[in-house]
């Protein structure tokens, strides 16, 4: 085991792998950008190395400054948590040639896993279910227009590299084929720089799914349930919960057992997670693999009381997981909110400035991760992500009622934020009675951010 990790991320998710660090005597460096030199992260930790300037590309994503950080540092071991360089596979690749321990999936997983046209590929040799599209980039619109003719509408374009639900396009008819190409071809390039694009039939009023996954060197791979992130704006989810209301028993135990399958066949190793679409005929899909640590992480920790931090630190360090799958017991309902500093009532604008007050919910089976705190500014140059809210009940009415609860208690004073946008939500009732599917908020959200009902 090594004794000094570095974590080259920010936010909620940096808290959380240092308090890990800390359960397991590990010392903690939290590399950060000279906006974050503030942060509750910088303040937990038992040392903090400053990588640069805001930018990301100046900070966060600058592999050299943390490899310099680690040097520095004495840190044996890089966790990258989610989002910046984590499904980085040229930044894995270097750990591992420069002797660093990367917390995570082995770089020939993130690379592959990171390109959709190679995840649709390995995922149908591996037997899954995978939505009718291309296997290679589409060459053009002309390409994209034959393809679509071949599927039938709606089809939807992603970029290849994509990921973070950027770069998608749902295009319903043939007039709007080429613009919607073209608009993202564009987005790949600037976002991703890999302006490739991939085309599949869009799954109408789905449901998404999606498993979490650990294994360890030996190829033990277990499956610790499914969460349901139906809930989303613009392919951005706002609401987790498991398990899934989409799912009997026979459904969920196929998709698990999928899930696992599909990663065993590509050498995973670590965290990770599987997506799938989920139909209104029961059918289900491969989505796409995301190898790393997920922001709703938290739902799967509470309904199993597994530390998923600490599995991937201790697999990175060469151990074998403590635990086989029977010895899984996923318990109650949890459901977990993303409280963001967003202005719902204005297109859902992101908002920076000083929290003047801060008050987190608190009681039996409630968890709240985050990085504020009062008096604390929330730089301009991040996402909006305040906290994650999360509450579990012994089934899933009574875990809306503690929601309900814990929220109406969240006091956030300085900022807008999503808190009442969830207070609605919890009380809509095709929410309630776990009907919802994936154009929920297209039918029910006013542009105001009001829900109306049915």
């Amino acid at each position: 085991m090594f004794d000094t990790l570095l974590v080259c991320n920010r936010g909620e998710i940096a808290v959380r792998i240092v308090r890990t660090c800390r359960k397991l005597g590990i010392r903690s460096v939290v590399a950060h950008s000279t906006a974050d030199r503030d942060s509750l992260a910088v303040s937990l930790a038992d040392e903090a190395f400053c990588l640069g300037p805001p930018p990301s590309g100046r900070s966060y994503l600058n592999i050299p400054a943390v490899l310099y950080a680690c040097a520095r540092t004495g840190a044996q071991a890089v966790h990258p948590g989610y989002g910046f360089l984590a499904e980085d596979p040229t930044f894995a690749t270097i750990c591992e040639d420069v002797g660093l321990t990367f917390v995570g999936p082995p770089p020939k997983v993130i690379a592959m896993m990171g390109d959709k046209s190679a995840a649709r590929a390995a995922m149908i040799d591996a037997g899954l279910p995978v939505a009718a599209g291309s296997v290679h980039p589409l060459t053009g619109a002309d390409d994209a227009a034959e393809q679509a003719a071949e599927i039938g509408y709606p089809v939807v374009l992603k970029a290849v590299a994509g990921g973070g639900g950027r770069g998608i396009a749902v295009v319903r008819r043939l007039d709007d084929l080429t613009a919607a190409f073209e608009e993202v071809r564009s987005a790949a390039r600037t976002l991703f720089l890999d302006d490739r694009v991939g085309i599949e039939r869009y799954v109408e009023r789905a449901r998404h799914v999606e498993v979490q996954l650990l294994g360890d060197g030996t190829g033990h791979i277990v499956q610790l349930g499914d969460r349901d992130c139906t809930v989303q704006r613009r392919h951005q989810k706002l609401l987790e919960e498991s398990p899934s209301t989409a799912l009997d028993p026979d459904l969920a135990d196929r998709i698990h057992a999928a899930a696992v399958h599909g990663a065993r066949s590509i050498g995973f190793r670590n965290a990770g997670t599987v997506e799938f679409l989920v139909d209104e005929q029961g059918d289900f899909y491969f989505m796409e693999m995301n190898p790393r640590i997920q922001v709703e992480h938290p739902v799967t920790e509470m309904r199993t009381g597994i530390d998923l931090v600490e599995a991937m630190i201790l697999v990175a360090a060469g151990e074998n997981l403590w635990f086989t799958q029977a010895e899984v017991i996923p318990r109650g309902h949890v459901i977990e909110c993303r409280i963001n500093a967003e202005d719902v009532s204005a297109d859902w604008g992101g908002r920076t400035g000083r929290i003047t007050r801060f008050q987190p919910p608190a009681g039996p089976d409630v968890r709240f991760d985050s990085h504020v705190y009062s008096g604390y500014t929330l730089p301009p140059h991040y996402d909006s992500l305040l906290a994650k809210l999360i509450v579990r009940g012994a089934d899933r009415p009574d875990a809306i009622r503690r929601m309900r609860r814990a929220l109406a208690e969240l006091e956030c004073e300085g900022v807008p934020t999503t808190r009442d946008f969830h207070l609605a939500l919890l009380s809509h009732p095709v929410f309630v009675a776990g009907t919802h599917r994936s154009d929920f908020l297209d039918r029910y959200l006013e542009p105001d951010g009001v829900l109306r009902a049915e």
